[in-house]
């Protein structure tokens, strides 16, 4: 019903938007003289407030055309490798004779679409062969092709995996820390050849019992039969998926926003007064920020109640009682982390993170206990939020370098990096990269420091 409501709120505003839209170009237009008098700019500003808040965005493109390498521009095509119900497998195929490592970049299934992480590409481009998954939008996925949840979720990632080979390096933003350690589990359990040469988990729950935020807190305080009951909606007509059980995005994106309320209501008070100012350099980066990150997609209801149930209610993952059903055999295996060996792990994360709060993606390296000292790294970025992690100039200039320096670290095959890319954006040197991005014995004794008394059970 919630769905239906929505559906219909958007339909009742159209003449609302129709309307706002007309009186924006009536208002913007050169020839009328009214739209150069305070008034005119008050009335044009108004007008696009209101159109940009009743309007529902669209999928967005990644519009990524070109890099530079080497002090010259490339070009960059956008294939697609695979194409699952559920996901696309994505390459930018940068039209240049390189041996680049391959990266996997694994975007969250959280309510926005993977191009939220077009920054996190665009730095990663000069330096690496960049792989992403390109999740589906839900309501977009006919109720015929199945069911999709976690253990899916954790298929897709094996399967692309072994498609790109042992050469690959992944990369995990937020949501999809846990899977992609359990993928990666099952594949070292199974002494699959073709396990990743390394994982960066950034910014992810994969212990939520080590701190606490208004995310986890949500989720712990009300029973799973609340979050089936109240937030899984049906997926009305006309949309491909009618009938198919979500997550809408519209709810996600309410609970992002109520998060920093004030930021985004003074955002668009900003917003406002410079579009009455004429400052229309300022207006068009809100409006680049906020197509993005109004731009949400449903997600499926069965992977949001297992996530919530396994991640956030249970921690079945660090408890060690985790467990991936196989959608081809109908077997469940134990997901084990410790079985963990060959795989490098480098984990990163914000101070001022209020998602995935400080200690959560440190606790991968207690569960990686097989893996050598000298393949476990971790770093800790100061004045970093959240979206700051894998966006904006601390991403670039700060961990982006270090991730660059950890994958080759363990990629002895890749081409040396032109000295022009390395003057944009320079190295983080070997000294420096030790001294700041610390090893397991580091994380151990912050953990052992910070945890909440006898949340740790050990598991032979």
């Amino acid at each position: 019903m919630l769905y239906y409501l929505h559906e219909l709120q958007h339909t009742f505003m159209a003449p609302v938007r129709v309307q706002a839209e007309l009186m924006r170009s009536a208002f913007q237009n050169p020839w009328n003289p009214w739209s150069y008098t305070q008034m005119g700019r008050n009335m044009a500003a108004t007008a696009e407030m209101v159109e940009r808040l009743t309007r529902r965005f669209g999928r967005p493109e990644f519009g990524l055309h070109e890099t530079k390498i080497g002090g010259r521009k490339v070009e960059i095509v956008e294939k697609t490798i695979v194409e699952k119900p559920f996901c696309r497998l994505l390459n930018f195929h940068r039209r240049i004779r390189r041996n680049d490592p391959n990266v996997l970049l694994v975007a969250p299934m959280s309510g926005h679409y993977s191009t939220l992480l077009r920054g996190t590409v665009e730095a990663l481009l000069p330096h690496h062969n960049v792989y992403i998954t390109d999740w589906e939008d839900a309501r977009q996925v006919p109720i015929t092709e199945g069911k999709f949840n976690l253990d899916t979720y954790i298929t897709y990632l094996r399967e692309f995996m072994s498609l790109l080979g042992p050469e690959t390096h992944v990369i995990a933003v937020c949501q999809p820390t846990v899977p992609v350690l359990a993928a990666v589990s099952l594949m070292a359990s199974d002494n699959d050849p073709n396990q990743p040469a390394s994982m960066t988990l950034m910014g992810g729950p994969v212990d939520t019992r080590v701190s606490k935020t208004e995310v986890t807190e949500l989720a712990e305080g009300k029973p799973l039969s609340w979050f089936e009951r109240s937030v899984v909606c049906d997926v009305p007509m006309p949309y491909p998926g009618y009938g198919r059980r979500v997550y809408p995005g519209f709810l996600q994106l309410t609970g992002f926003m109520s998060m920093n309320l004030d930021r985004h209501v003074g955002s668009y008070m900003q917003f406002y007064q410079h579009l009455v100012e004429g400052d229309g350099e300022s207006a068009e980066g809100h409006r680049r920020f906020y197509n993005e990150y109004l731009s949400v997609m449903d997600i499926p209801g069965d992977f949001y109640l297992q996530t919530v149930e396994t991640v956030f209610q249970r921690q079945l993952l660090p408890r060690g009682r985790m467990k991936w059903r196989d959608p081809y055999t109908d077997q469940l295996h134990d997901v084990r982390p410790g079985d963990i060996s060959h795989t490098a792990l480098l984990t990163i994360e914000g101070e001022l993170d209020d998602i995935s709060a400080r200690g959560q993606t440190t606790a991968a390296h207690e569960l990686c206990h097989s893996l050598s000292q000298k393949k476990q790294y971790h770093h800790f970025q100061l004045s970093c939020g959240h979206y700051g992690i894998f966006n904006g100039r601390r991403w670039r200039e700060q961990i982006m370098p270090r991730i660059r320096h950890f994958i080759r670290e363990f990629d002895a095959n890749a081409d040396p990096i032109p000295p022009e890319d390395l003057e944009a954006v320079p190295d983080i040197p070997v000294e420096k990269f030790n001294r700041d991005t610390h090893g397991i014995a580091a994380v151990r004794r912050w953990l052992k420091e910070n945890r909440e008394d006898g949340f740790t059970e050990k598991v032979d």
